[in-house]
């Protein structure tokens, strides 16, 4: 997503590096290059004035000229302004104070909003709530039969007394259905309403009927990123017919313009709430404008990276690899099939791998991983023995060969995955603690015992020479910190993850990882 805005904001902002003073002229071609990337993005262009006006009367102020790092200002400028058009602070759903808290979907037909009720049924299922589906959409052909597939997908209730195709009232339904909900103990319910192919009278009759009778704590309007600047016209026409709380984003993944979503909350006022990003169930998830404004200028979203990895890695799987790394016992094929398989139950790897800061770059290499490779490792490694999983230095030539024939691939194939376990081996006793799932490595207990014992050791002896003790005591620090936790891994430069710190300090070159994690990841 954004991808096409991104680019262009990121090859803009390195020209400007480098530059100790901003003159007018770099600050006008910079505020022009702006401008074209935004249209080019298919961003309303009321939304683009507003925003050039603010970012050109910010960055002519003092606030540029009297910074230490104009270039640096003028991007952390177009983040926060970028934040506040995506809507500013995180807007979450409000629920009822006596449940069942009840969502409207409402948008145009072809928008995703069935798929879209499953999806965020789902969610609602792993934050603790049940939740129900309504099928209100009687019009549609077979709508109700897709909620119904879908409900059974996800692991949710469903109300559906009609069949749909026209036959059935749609208020009744929404109605019968919440007081259907109270009486099961269903915490939430979400009504899926019909759509039009377009906005018409009959559309909005219908939906302001379903509002008043079930009087929801949420409207929810569901939006096809990829009809552009239309969504505009859409949202203005809901929000003028019917009224909604809120915005939820389909098929962000499919337009890599994104212009709909830094349009609508600006034109609309409305937040947006939710974005789907895939065709999975678990392509979901709430919409944060300042990590989104992150991603759009290649600074990365490390947070819902850490989420991710929390809710595949469970904390006795950390502990587990922690205390086996900090013990010194070596990381096996077993190990290393566990982790890749817990990395894929994340995600897509690509998409992945572009919430690191500094990857815009690299975006094609992303795009062409193959997740099948997973399954061919898979296969490989379930060929061995538990003897040569434990300990992979006994696979001589005729082993190698045996694997190769009982997992369908070639013996280049499983030399290529030994080497790269060889290499996930030496990154592994490198790597620092802090990466759910990854253990304790270099930044494990044991070396900052040793680190901090050694830093005793030194206050011991520390030598009356004043020139030598400061040797002594800067040595002792640098050890110190490179025992820290997480030191072992550091992601998107040295700015990275700093406190205070802007984490684009080279906008547009791929972070700087170890060169195991390089060659693992296939690269030289």
């Amino acid at each position: 997503m954004f991808a096409t805005l991104s680019d262009r904001l990121t090859a803009t902002f390195k020209n400007l590096r480098g530059k100790g003073r901003l003159s007018q002229a770099d600050v006008d071609a910079t505020v022009r290059e702006i401008r074209v990337a935004l249209l080019d993005a298919d961003v309303a262009l009321p939304v683009v004035r507003t925003f050039t006006s603010r970012v050109r009367e910010r960055a002519t102020g003092a606030e540029v000229s009297g910074a230490l790092n104009p270039a640096q200002q003028v991007i952390k400028i177009v983040n926060e302004e970028l934040v506040q058009i995506l809507g500013g602070e995180t807007r979450r759903l409000r629920y009822a104070k006596n449940p069942p808290t009840t969502l409207m979907l409402v948008g145009l037909q072809g928008s995703g909003k069935t798929t879209l009720a499953g999806k965020l049924a789902r969610w609602l299922k792993e934050q603790g709530h049940r939740p129900l589906l309504v099928a209100a959409d009687l019009q549609r052909p077979n709508a109700v039969d897709q909620l119904r597939v879908v409900a059974e997908r996800v692991g949710v209730g469903v109300y559906a007394p009609e069949p749909g195709n026209g036959v059935g009232d749609p208020v009744a339904v929404s109605r019968n259905g919440v007081q259907f909900a109270k009486d099961a103990g269903y915490d939430v319910v979400v009504v899926d309403t019909a759509g039009r192919l377009a906005i018409d009278a009959e559309l909005m009759d219908q939906a302001r009927n379903i509002r008043d009778a079930i009087d929801p704590d949420e409207v929810l309007l569901v939006i096809d990123a990829m009809i552009g600047q239309d969504a505009v016209n859409t949202a203005v026409a809901f929000n003028e017919g019917v009224g909604f709380d809120g915005v939820v984003l389909t098929k962000l993944d499919g337009d890599a313009r994104g212009g709909a979503a830094l349009s609508v909350r600006e034109v609309t006022g409305r937040p947006i709430m939710f974005a789907s990003t895939g065709e999975k169930p678990e392509d979901f998830e709430p919409f944060h404008p300042d990590r989104m404004a992150s991603r759009i200028l290649d600074m990365g979203d490390i947070l819902t990276l850490i989420e991710q990895a929390e809710r595949t890695f469970s904390e006795e799987q950390a502990a587990a690899m922690a205390d086996k790394l900090a013990t010194g016992e070596d990381f096996t094929l077993e190990d290393f099939l566990e982790q890749m398989q817990a990395v894929r139950q994340m995600g897509n790897l690509g998409k992945l791998m572009g919430m690191l800061p500094g990857m815009a770059d690299a975006r094609k290499q992303l795009e062409q991983l193959d997740e099948r490779e997973i399954d061919r490792v898979q296969a490989i490694i379930q060929s061995m023995t538990p003897q040569e999983r434990r300990n992979s230095q006994i696979l001589n030539g005729s082993r190698r060969a045996r694997i190769a024939k009982g997992s369908g691939v070639h013996v280049s194939e499983v030399n290529g995955l030994l080497e790269r376990f060889t290499q996930a081996q030496k990154m592994m006793r490198r790597m620092g603690a802090g990466i759910p799932g990854l253990g304790g490595g270099a930044g494990g207990k044991k070396a900052r015992g040793k680190a901090a014992g050694q830093q005793r050791r030194g206050k011991k002896g520390r030598s009356g020479n004043p020139a030598k003790r400061a040797q002594q005591e800067a040595a002792a620090a640098s050890l110190t910190k490179q025992a820290e936790p997480g030191s072992g891994l550091r992601l998107g430069g040295e700015n990275a993850g700093v406190p205070g710190r802007d984490p684009l300090a080279a906008p547009g070159q791929v972070p700087d990882l170890p060169p195991e994690l390089k060659k693992l990841l296939g690269g030289q």
